[in-house]
């Protein structure tokens, strides 16, 4: 039987990845190549967080307080 993924640490290490993407992208203001090439990316990244971001989400728990009547 394979071992299963640990899908929250594939959502942490996606998480660095876009926040590294971003921090390039900043940076490529004045490169236009570097500006292009992290769009591309950051497509990449959407894609992950929809296949892995987005199901961890869904799977967290509810911890927004109940409403007080």
């Amino acid at each position: 039987m394979t071992e299963q993924p640990d899908i929250e640490k594939l959502d942490d290490q996606i998480q660095l990845l876009k926040k590294a993407a971003l921090a390039l992208s900043e940076m490529g203001d004045q490169f236009p190549a570097v500006k292009k090439n992290t769009a591309r990316v950051l497509a990449s990244i959407k894609m992950m967080e929809i296949n892995v971001s987005d199901v961890v989400r869904l799977t967290e728990p509810d911890i927004t307080p109940p409403l007080q009547r």
